[in-house]
């Protein structure tokens, strides 16, 4: 016959303790953290290790601490718990479908500016009690955000796809081409062209991450290889450098008007290509259930990137 599990008989404080030392790499440093001695960060691990069966930290005077491969599966665990047992405590004090608490949010470095203010805006109107902190930065670093408890959702496109995160599609970013306003094509009163057109043209590469790759990779299906004139890290240096007439560049995200940082102009050229667009997504480590105020921001990311996409179409006339 099989005996019932025996219930857990460890703490919350425990579990607490555990989680700063692990995420520190120090009793030391998680104890000035928690305000508590560090024997007691000790003992309270010392207490978790034994009512689990398991040894989860290594403790290496020299280093510091290293967590075992159980308490690595065990911190990814916990890390869900934790942050429902804040929910668990919040719910008392909520009143209607207010949400009070912390969210960490990830963004990458380029989406930031155009969609994230807007929604922050709108977040904070529907739940006030809720802080949002953000993070902005790379693809490879809100991943390891992500995995690593530090955001729980995070902003970003979809290329180069973890197993271990769940893809939200948000809408689809297409490619369109910038160019001086005293470039042959917009003074001709166009505003479309192939990408094939700009051949012969010298090119401004938003150079960061993948997103390289991405912009590099659609003149070669237009069958040519751009001669890179300048690369830069930065959106609006990008943009000032086409609008001083440096060469043309392919961007994603619009900005709502022409004019650059420093008073010039660029023209934006829509490009009647099939080019393929980049997919915008909302991001989250796949297995964990999202805390509540996660849940809404994303519900808030679905419907306000559905409307702008929908804004996108009626403008360009597409359906």
């Amino acid at each position: 016959m099989t005996m019932p599990a025996k219930d857990p008989s460890f703490t919350l404080v425990q579990l607490r303790y555990f989680a700063a030392a692990a995420d520190l790499g120090s009793m030391t440093a998680a104890s000035k953290v928690l305000m508590v001695s560090q024997s007691a960060v000790s003992t309270a691990i010392a207490q978790l290790e034994k009512e689990l069966g398991v040894q989860l930290l290594i403790r290496q005077h020299a280093r510091g601490l290293e967590l075992t491969s159980a308490g690595r599966n065990f911190r990814q665990e916990l890390r869900s718990f934790l942050a429902h047992s804040v929910e668990l405590a919040d719910s008392a004090a909520r009143l209607g479908t207010s949400l009070i608490g912390d969210l960490a949010v990830g963004c990458f470095s380029t989406i930031a500016p155009f969609g994230l203010p807007t929604l922050l805006s709108a977040y904070e109107q529907r739940f006030p009690q809720v802080r949002v902190n953000v993070i902005e930065s790379e693809h490879e670093n809100l991943t390891r955000l992500l995995r690593d408890g530090q955001c729980e959702l995070a902003l970003m496109y979809g290329f180069d796809r973890d197993d271990g995160i769940t893809y939200q599609p948000l809408a689809m970013s297409r490619p369109y081409v910038i160019v001086s306003v005293d470039h042959p094509i917009p003074r001709a009163g166009r505003r479309e062209a192939t990408l094939s057109e700009f051949a012969t043209d010298p090119m401004v590469l938003l150079d960061l991450p993948h997103s390289r790759d991405y912009f590099l990779s659609l003149p070669r299906r237009a069958g040519f290889t751009p001669q890179i004139r300048f690369r830069s890290t930065g959106f609006e240096t990008v943009r000032s450098l086409v609008a001083h007439g440096f060469g043309f560049s392919i961007l994603n995200q619009r900005p709502a008007h022409d004019l650059t940082y420093d008073g010039r102009r660029v023209a934006a050229i829509e490009l009647t290509d099939s080019a393929p667009a980049l997919e915008l997504v909302i991001a989250h480590l796949a297995g964990v259930r999202l805390t509540n105020r996660a849940s809404a921001f994303k519900e808030l990311c679905k419907r306000h990137f559905a409307a702008a996409e929908r804004s996108v179409d009626r403008d360009h006339g597409r359906s």
